[in-house]
């Protein structure tokens, strides 16, 4: 069984640390957008538990596009 060595960040080629800059940057964009958004929103208009949706947010990639197409009533 082959183990997985962790690479570090000088191990990376420069186009893998502009791509793992850049996925970074769109995460953080729109979950703070998410954030800011579910705190400005009224809880009437928010599908479920606003605590919840929260932390959905900072999960991962998907919890501020759900936040977004499942999470505000329109």
């Amino acid at each position: 069984m082959k183990t997985i060595k962790a690479r570090k960040w000088s191990d990376l080629t420069p186009a893998q640390q502009r791509a793992v800059l850049t996925a970074a940057s769109v995460q953080l964009s729109l979950a703070a957008t998410a954030w800011v958004d579910l705190a400005r929103r009224p809880e009437s208009q928010v599908n479920g538990r606003k605590s919840l949706w929260a932390v959905g947010i900072g999960l991962n990639v998907l919890g501020p596009i759900l936040y977004f197409s499942r999470g505000i009533r329109r």
